[in-house]
This record gives C-alpha cells, structure tokens and sequence, in this order.
C-alpha cells in the first residue's frame, strides 16, 4: 500500500529511506486484536501476513505475539496501537485484563524499535494510509475551514483523538474523552442516565455509544419505558451477539424497539461527535472511526445525524464548518501503527 500525502507530521520524516524492514503492526481491541508483517520499502508498506485473533483466548498480549512472529518471521521494529491510556511505557487494556510493556517486548523479542500507541492515535495516524473510496462523507460541512481534526470511534467502547494542525502538518494525540460524563439534553436522556445510574456510579459516553451501548439503551427502552419485546427477538439476543442482532433487526425487520434504540444511538453519536468538534476546534474534519459506524451506514442518515450534531447552541456556525467522514476501512488503527512505526524512527518511550 503506498502511503498518501495525508500531511501528518512525524519526528524522523525528513529520512524516509527505509528499504527493506519488517514491520510488525497490532490493534489490540477488547474482543479481538489483529496484527500484521509489512515490508517497508521507501514510502510504501507491503503487507506479507495478517492475522485475527480473539483477545479473550490469550493471557497477555506477549502471548500472541509470540505465536505470530513464530509463525512468521521475527521483524526490525514493533508498533502497537492500544485501546487504553499509555503511561510511562506501558498500557493497561481497557476493556481486557492486559497490561502491555514495551520494554517487557524489547526484552523477550531483543528488538530495539517498539512504538506503544493509544488504539484511536493509531487510527488518526492510519488517516494517512486511506483511499479516497475508504471515507464516506455524512456531512459535508460548509466552508471547510482548516484546521484541527478529530476522530471518535465506537466498538466494544468508545475511543477519541484529536489532530493539531499547525499550519502545515497534523499532529495526532489521544485523549480518553470516551470516559467522560454522558450528558443527558431530554427528558428520555435523563431516564436513561438514571437507568444507568443504578448500575455505574459513573455514567459514561461509553455506555451509550459503543457495543455495550447498544444494549444497555435497548434494555432502558425493555425494562424502564416497558417497549414491547418480541420472544423472538429475546430468545436470539440472548444466544447472540446483542449489539449485531439488535442493529440487524433495526435494519431488516424494522423491529419497534431496535429501531428506537439505534435511533437513540444514532442521536447520542451525533451529539458527542459535536462536543468533539467543540472540545478540539476540529473545523478540518471530524472522522467516524470504529466498527460500528460503517456497519450502520443505512441507519446512520444524515438527517437523524445533523439533527444532534448541529445542536450546538451559541456555536452551532462552528460545527457547522466542519465535515463529518464516515472510516470505511476497518484496518484503519492498524495501517496507522504500522505507518508510525516504519517511519518515526526509533522506538519511543
């Protein structure tokens, strides 16, 4: 894959004369982690092999790692992209019992070159890497001013980064705006933060706009607001995988309570994706990262999106400056660590 001119900023990018280097880039996510071998030669990555593995079946990532350069081949540098803070080296999963060190895999695997990213700076560093037929705009925006950009991503949780711009390039950095207070604006908003209440002390974005969330509006809407739950529909999200039943019936069989409740979801997108804008100035462009968002795409209309998202109040003029792309490629956060460890030079700290 040659790397577009997506004009991000890295501290070694005046020496991108990289021939011949192998490349390991991971996204650890709390359900499942994907790596992959790429091949750097001058301003390209050629992916050798990839690989999916469920999280939940290995004790530490150090484990899988393993199992994939020995299976592979063992490489000149590491990149790892997160979904956790990284703190002095090191990175405690967020939603998976794992804690990962950087300088445990210099030691075990004798490389030097290790890069340990937070998941959502990786997938704004991956920005670069994309095709113009891997963004779907949602809204345009209106006099597409430069400047900051921000990504906000929901999966099994939900993710946020911010990309300064300073003028001439994009500096990505992660934030953990997803753990911050879910802010109810309705009367429905404020039942469902009670609802959630009850259960968390504190209530997050996360438990409204990710997987978990879907479910957890959809049991407010069954056991709060008392919507009609089919047996049906009970019996497959109890033997499946809740967030894709309820998102499919929404879809296919226009189910009452699963069209509501992704409603509702869509409604809560479209408001933290504003609070985003707001928070990081981002009048270059908000991204929709994240496994949910390209999975929704027909329910994620632009009407039900704008509704929430230019609700801004006093600064409604500034979110509406600023284009909303939907992320189409899922590799996003993986092509972005592998783009950062090939070309930043040595391993960070």
């Amino acid at each position: 894959m040659s790397l577009k001119p997506f004009p991000i900023y890295l501290p070694n990018q005046q020496n991108w004369q990289h021939k011949n280097q192998l490349v390991i880039a991971a996204d650890i996510g709390g359900t499942k982690t994907a790596i992959a071998l790429y091949e750097v030669q001058d301003n390209s990555l050629h992916c050798l092999e990839e690989r999916k593995y469920q999280s939940a079946q290995y004790s530490s990532f150090l484990d899988l790692l393993n199992e994939f350069i020995t299976a592979t081949r063992v490489p000149d540098k590491i990149s790892i992209g997160i979904a956790g803070p990284v703190l002095h080296g090191k990175a405690e999963a967020t939603n998976l019992p794992w804690v990962v060190s950087r300088n445990e895999i210099i030691q075990w695997f004798n490389i030097r070159d290790v890069f340990l990213l937070n998941d959502l700076e990786a997938n704004a560093y991956g920005l670069a890497a994309l095709q113009p037929d891997e963004l779907a705009t949602l809204y345009a925006g209106k006099n597409k001013a430069i400047g900051n950009a921000a990504v906000i991503s929901a999966g099994t949780g939900l993710g946020e980064a911010g990309l300064y711009w300073d003028g001439s390039y994009y500096h990505p950095f992660p934030t953990e705006g997803g753990h911050t207070d879910f802010a109810p604006r309705s009367e429905t908003d404020a039942a469902l933060y009670r609802y959630l209440h009850k259960k968390w002390t504190h209530v997050s974005w996360e438990r409204v706009l990710s997987g978990p969330g879907i479910y957890n509006i959809y049991s407010f809407l069954r056991d709060e607001l008392k919507r009609e739950e089919p047996a049906a529909l009970a019996e497959a999200i109890k033997t499946g995988d809740a967030p894709r039943v309820i998102s499919t019936a929404a879809k296919e069989t226009q189910e009452p309570i699963c069209v509501e409740t992704m409603d509702l979801f869509v409604h809560y997108l479209g408001v933290e994706a504003s609070n985003m804008v707001l928070k990081m100035k981002a009048t270059g462009g908000l991204f929709l990262g994240g496994g949910i968002a390209p999975k929704i795409r027909s329910l994620l209309t632009e009407e039900k999106f704008q509704a929430s998202y230019l609700n801004a109040g006093r600064m409604k003029k500034l979110v509406e400056e600023t284009p909303v792309h939907i992320i189409l490629n899922e590799k996003t956060a993986l092509l972005g660590a592998a783009y950062y460890g090939a070309f930043s030079g040595e391993g960070n700290n």
